[in-house]
């Protein structure tokens, strides 16, 4: 005679309902981990990020204005024009190198340097993606705190969140992302 055979057909249903009961239980009584402390990152990474993102920006720029270069060679435009397409590349410069920071910051928290590093621009207190207001103050502040000697860099030296004068100011903070 096996096992099961010599049970009463209810000493099953009990085992098992007991099982449920403990995993409830558990679930319950059991208090969850501490999520993990957010790792900031420090100014070489950062700096790192933003030179690749600025090779970037600028490949593409040299490649339009070669086009752009190429297409006025070919065309009989006049002495004046010139100037004016310089002046609207100038434009152009500015804000496909704004742009791609804002949209950057914005909607996924991370330009492609730093997505290649592994950090993101986030929420100080939340740690959310930054809104296009605030990834637009953020840039803004980001300009000023080059202009002393880059003088506005120096906090992330010595600030236990590793913030810059223009992430103080924002209300960001960057972080290590979860894949390495």
């Amino acid at each position: 005679m096996s096992l099961a055979e010599e049970r009463p057909p209810g000493a099953t249903r009990a085992v098992s309902a007991g099982a449920r009961a403990r995993e409830v239980a558990a679930r319950v009584h059991t208090v969850e981990a501490p999520a993990e402390a957010p790792r900031y990152q420090g100014l070489v990474t950062r700096t790192i990020a933003f030179a690749l993102d600025c090779a970037v920006i600028n490949v593409v720029a040299i490649a339009v204005a070669l086009a752009v270069g190429l297409a006025a060679s070919v065309l009989d435009l006049p002495s004046g024009v010139e100037k004016g397409l310089v002046a609207v590349g100038g434009l152009a410069w500015f804000f496909w190198s704004a742009g791609y920071f804002v949209v950057s910051w914005a909607t996924a928290g991370e330009t492609p340097g730093d997505r290649l590093l592994h950090i993101r621009v986030c929420d100080a207190d939340d740690f959310t993606v930054l809104s296009v207001r605030r990834s637009i103050l953020r840039l803004v502040f980001l300009t000023l705190a080059a202009i002393p000697l880059f003088a506005g860099f120096l906090p992330i030296l010595f600030d236990d969140r590793r913030r810059g004068l223009h992430d103080m100011l924002a209300g960001s903070v960057v972080v290590g992302t979860d894949s390495a």
